[in-house]
């Protein structure tokens, strides 16, 4: 069926089960907010006193609930507000997608009042930008967006849409299709099954891939089942009760006596859903050289990046 570019895009909102964007409005963007006005019976905007407000409002929403968190923010200083909120979702892999809306196609380019290639900005703390130029695009690209950011590694997504393409008089063709929560994962393998036999002081970290992969009561059993201590990192905070009798505290640079020991000290080092940031491995060479390694995540690129691995497996904690 036929309709407006700016109800296709509230309507693919809807597709994904969105109830709540954040957003400070502007001038490019306010096609955009025109359109939300009919649909605050379904989609609940929440307005901040700034954009970077809003970025990080909706990078809490996402962690907070699970699903993906949506901000809006119009072109220019409205779009560069975001990058810190972009950047601290990218860092620690929350799924948002942000839209933004920039100059016509006729100003692009030509250093026109605020005009600036947000797309570019974003790239390197984002999974992916898309500059949308033709209407009829919306729909696939933004299904496409919202699979990126959730998929896999969650992560956040930037959308840019041309001024001209959110004309209130742009009509395209749509058709509702419901959002599909399947998704995908790695094999198993069953030689960590072998070295948890084989070892006698195994010790976990719960990372934030715990948290994020709302992992957190398979991770309990996990490590009751073995009955190893657990050390946190920063972002496990809340993947492991800070009170279990397993529990031995934050590990790292501002760790806890009884994490780093143990870390020098475990004959096997099971990470899971950890980055091993210079927060936790100060000296990577060297980070628990006495143990055999074990990490598993999501992101196939984190594995063997900061700390080299005796045994690995791709895949979200849960599943795993």
């Amino acid at each position: 069926m036929k309709v407006r570019a700016t109800q296709a895009i509230m309507e693919c909102l809807l597709e994904q089960e969105v109830d709540t964007v954040f957003g400070y409005p502007g001038g490019t963007i306010l096609n955009l907010y025109d359109e939300l006005y009919h649909y605050q019976d379904r989609i609940h905007h929440v307005l901040t006193a700034h954009e970077q407000g809003a970025a990080h409002a909706a990078d809490g929403y996402a962690r907070s609930t699970g699903k993906v968190g949506v901000c809006f923010a119009t072109s220019g200083p409205g779009a560069t507000n975001l990058t810190t909120g972009i950047a601290t979702a990218y860092m620690d892999s929350s799924p948002v997608v942000f839209i933004t809306c920039n100059v016509s196609e006729g100003l692009l380019g030509k250093d026109s009042f605020q005009e600036v290639d947000i797309t570019g900005i974003a790239m390197p703390i984002t999974k992916a930008t898309y500059l949308v130029r033709d209407p009829q695009t919306i729909p696939d690209v933004m299904r496409q967006a919202f699979a990126v950011a959730a998929t896999g590694r969650p992560g956040p997504v930037l959308i840019d849409f041309l001024k001209n393409v959110t004309f209130l008089n742009t009509m395209i063709d749509y058709e509702f299709i419901p959002w599909d929560q399947n998704r995908g994962t790695d094999s198993i393998r069953h030689t960590l099954v072998e070295m948890i036999a084989q070892s006698e002081r195994p010790l976990l970290i719960c990372g934030g891939g715990v948290v994020r992969g709302r992992a957190d009561q398979q991770f309990r059993t996990f490590a009751e089942k073995l009955d190893a201590p657990v050390a946190i990192t920063v972002m496990g905070g809340g993947g492991f009760p800070g009170a279990h009798p397993l529990t031995t505290g934050m590990i790292g640079m501002h760790g806890s006596q009884a994490s780093n020991v143990a870390c020098n000290e475990c004959d096997l080092l099971i990470a899971v859903g950890c980055r091993f940031s210079d927060r936790v491995a100060l000296q990577p060479d060297t980070f628990a050289s006495q143990a055999k390694i074990v990490h598993i995540d999501i992101d196939r690129s984190e594995i063997d990046k900061n700390v080299l691995t005796d045994h690995h497996i791709v895949g979200s904690a849960k599943r795993v």
